[in-house]
């Protein structure tokens, strides 16, 4: 398989990478587009927690203005190697093996994407000094919800509903495809 014509040449070296390491779980290309275009609205540096393989950062990178930084932590050393191979020539992007806990002396940040798949790490709680205000976070992965409190797999989003009620950030749902949105938390 390989990526689609329409991706920035820099996405599809990510995939060509991410494949070659035998990783398959990482952005849609519609949550990409998204991240791209919140990158192009902010400069200073940004921060991914949860590289992977380095496709969401290959999707930052694709909308960054110059001088614009982008710092992104995976705790898996083997996936970091990956993701360090994709931006090895690029000043304006480092990737870490190490746990995202080491950004937080880095920040503060204009964009933050996370991972919510450890719930715990992606609390509003965990990274709202993070964020500079007026600075966005992203999370993706969600399904979307028509309901109020968001339900996900028969019970209550605490994360989601978490994030949508935080009075630190103004946040809303959004539908990146048919079965799929993000978060956009935007610091007050």
């Amino acid at each position: 398989m390989s990526a689609p014509p329409d991706v920035p040449p820099i996405v599809s070296r990510a995939f060509a990478v991410s494949r070659r390491a035998g990783y398959v779980s990482f952005c849609r290309n519609e949550t990409g587009r998204l991240l791209a275009t919140l990158a192009a609205t902010r400069g200073g540096t940004m921060a991914e927690f949860g590289t992977g393989a380095g496709v969401g950062t290959a999707w930052l990178r694709s909308g960054v203005r110059p001088g614009t930084q982008i710092i992104s932590a995976e705790l898996d050393a083997t996936l970091a190697l990956a993701a360090q191979e994709i931006f090895q020539d690029d000043p304006q992007v480092e990737v870490l093996a190490a746990d995202w806990s080491t950004l937080r002396n880095k920040g503060p940040y204009s964009l933050l994407f996370l991972d919510p798949s450890v719930p715990e790490d992606a609390s509003v709680d965990a990274v709202a000094d993070l964020v500079e205000p007026g600075g966005i976070v992203v999370l993706d992965d969600f399904a979307p919800c028509e309901m109020w409190p968001p339900i996900t797999a028969g019970r209550v989003d605490i994360l989601r509903e978490t994030w949508l009620t935080d009075e630190r950030f103004t946040a809303a749902e959004v539908m990146v495809a048919p079965d799929a949105s993000a978060l956009i938390a935007t610091r007050r």
